[in-house]
Order: structure tokens, then sequence, then C-alpha cells
């Protein structure tokens, strides 16, 4: 069974698009093309800054659910712990 991706996009204007989708790289060029959201036709997606795999779609919408509520620093915190080396 193919995994879930729960991401955040970083934009051009520093906001955050968060989403979930099961192929993560058609997903991408949808937003990128201006096809993926309305808030991402407004918002130019820069690049993808954060992504956790689920095995339901699901829990990868409960996960989608809770990250939308985060604040815009928590999501900067959230992405920052991601992407420090260990």
């Amino acid at each position: 069974m193919l995994p879930f991706y729960v991401y955040i996009l970083l934009c051009s204007d520093g906001s955050f698009y968060t989403g979930y989708t099961k192929n993560l790289e058609e997903r991408t060029k949808l937003h990128e093309s201006g096809k993926g959201a309305r808030y991402t036709r407004m918002h130019k997606p820069e690049q993808v800054a954060y992504v956790e795999l689920f095995d339901s779609r699901a829990k990868a919408m409960k996960r989608e659910r809770a990250l939308k509520k985060l604040s815009h620093q928590q999501k900067l915190d959230l992405i920052n712990t991601q992407n420090t080396p260990k």
C-alpha cells in the first residue's frame, strides 16, 4: 500500500500551505503550475519545507488538521526540527 504524505509548502511570501497527498511529486507540480489549490495560486509555492509519512488516509488527514491549527512560528519550529542534522 502506498503511503500518504502530509506536507508543508513554503510560499514566496513566507507563508505556509499544508496539505496531504498520496503522490507528493505530482501534487507539488500541481501547486507549482497553479492547479493545486486556490491558496497556492495566490501564494506561489517555493519549496516543500516539511513532510511526514502515514500508512492510512485517516491518519494523514488527522495530522493535516493538527498542523493547520499550528501558528506560523510553531510550523517554523517543526520545520527547523526536521531539517536539523541529528
